[in-house]
């Protein structure tokens, strides 16, 4: 029986840095709509849920899911790893994907490139391209993390940090100080990102006004052109904007 692959968006609409970002409007729609548009043209995902917390100010997310027919999934605001194990455990998962959903331009076919990736390893671990590790090349916000259910449950089943609750990867990887949690237990993979957009200094997720600003300029010019662009667009954009400043 094939594995079951499944994609779990995290949002909330109390972020700390960024309140209400997830209805934060990219050429006529909401962040979060944007992005699940998006990663609905995956072809390695088998179902996709946005988990949200399960408090009153987050009803208007359902609503976002209800309309682009994904499952949504309540549950703990701050516990992080609580929400991914429940909704895992719910959806029957064997391999489950994370994307925080303040990346409003996932790449599909590079989702779906880590995800095969993953499945291929000899010894799968975590497997991640949602930023660059060991040089990978990867522009920060369009890729995925990928892990078999049974890591996330040993996550669950141990003592945590509040650290370690709030920010799921960090029971695997610390992108910021690039330590591996615990090597022997779960390596730590990632594929090559393709030459053609290596670019490890590209930020496209939304913590900031100022990021979400940038982010709101490009769908202004690139999605009316193409609603399906690319990375390679948002170079060729990024790039020229630059040009002009």
């Amino acid at each position: 029986m094939p594995e079951k692959v499944v994609l779990i968006i995290q949002a909330r609409m109390g972020s700390s840095r960024l309140p209400g970002k997830s209805m934060m409007p990219l050429y006529g729609k909401p962040l979060i709509y944007r992005l699940i548009q998006r990663v609905k043209r995956c072809n390695s995902i088998d179902e996709i849920f946005l988990a949200i917390p399960n408090t009153k100010e987050n009803d208007v997310l359902t609503d976002i899911a209800k309309s682009l027919n994904i499952n949504i999934f309540r549950g703990s605001e701050n516990d992080l790893v609580d929400r991914y194990f429940q909704c895992a455990k719910n959806a029957n998962a064997d391999i489950v994907c994370r994307l925080p959903g303040d990346n409003p331009v996932p790449e599909p076919s590079e989702i779906d490139r880590a995800i095969n990736f993953h499945i291929k390893l000899p010894v799968r671990g975590f497997t991640s391209n949602l930023s660059q590790i060991s040089s990978s090349g990867y522009p920060d916000g369009i890729g995925v993390e990928v892990f078999d259910f049974h890591y996330l449950n040993e996550i669950f089943l141990k003592d945590k940090s509040d650290m370690e609750k709030e920010h799921l990867h960090l029971n695997f990887y610390d992108y910021v100080t690039e330590k591996i949690y615990d090597e022997s237990w779960c390596p730590v993979n990632t594929p090559k990102c393709p030459e053609i957009f290596s670019r490890p200094d590209l930020i496209l997720d939304v913590n900031t006004i100022d990021q979400y600003q940038f982010i709101a300029d490009l769908y202004e010019d690139l999605y009316p052109k193409n609603a399906k662009f690319s990375i390679n667009e948002i170079i060729k954009w990024y790039d020229n904007e630059h040009r002009k400043n």
